[in-house]
């Protein structure tokens, strides 16, 4: 047995530490971040930070979600290799889109952003036509959480939330919806429009290696 003396221990305890901490990352399976308002996933020290940009009543922003959004959700989010944020941007030419935004962000209080936009842009042809939001809810709201919901898509809170989200895709200058900003290594790339999944996968696996 070796015994170390004065700043040696403390070093080599510290090696130690650092090792086992290491070795308990490496292990340990993904345990995904769950925020208060529900508009984030993964793990916030991932490598790659995606910030999402959408409208609910954007077909283009339906499109991407459905064959582009959810793979990359499989794949990368959920194995703690990128962070989701969604961010609210709801255009003006779409008379229903900021009272959507409202709705799913307030469904998020309750733990269900992901189940609500998933059943606005799959419903979206109906009620991007009626205005009937609440309809397409109920779906996976039970009626207590529906009648939560109704009030707090009208609270300060929630207004404030989709405002933040609007001006931050102001001061970055976004031209449409769906607009992707990944982050990496201190680098920024916009990503606008649709972009099919293989082409994107390319992009995070280029990414990543680098």
């Amino acid at each position: 047995m070796v015994f170390l003396q004065g700043p040696y221990v403390l070093q080599s305890l510290e090696m130690m530490t650092r090792r086992s901490v290491l070795s308990l990352l490496a292990s340990a399976p993904v345990v995904l971040a769950q925020s208060s308002t529900g508009k984030t996933r993964g793990i916030p020290m991932a490598a790659m930070m995606l910030e999402l940009y959408s409208d609910f009543q954007c077909p283009a922003c339906k499109a991407l979600h459905e064959q582009t959004i959810k793979p990359l959700i499989t794949d990368y989010v959920d194995k703690g290799k990128v962070y989701l944020i969604h961010r609210e941007f709801p255009l003006p030419i779409h008379q229903y889109a900021r009272e959507a935004a409202c709705y799913v962000c307030a469904a998020g209080r309750l733990g269900k952003y992901d189940q609500a936009a998933d059943a606005l842009f799959s419903q979206q042809d109906s009620w991007s036509k009626t205005g009937n939001i609440e309809l397409a809810l109920s779906t996976i709201l039970t009626p207590a959480e529906a009648k939560r919901v109704k009030v707090l898509a009208k609270s300060p809170e929630i207004l404030a939330d989709i405002e933040k989200d609007t001006q931050k895709g102001r001061d970055a200058k976004l031209q449409q919806t769906p607009t992707m900003i990944f982050s990496h290594k201190g680098k920024t790339f916009p990503v606008a429009g649709i972009v099919s999944y293989p082409i994107l996968r390319r992009f995070i696996d280029q990414q990543l290696a680098s």
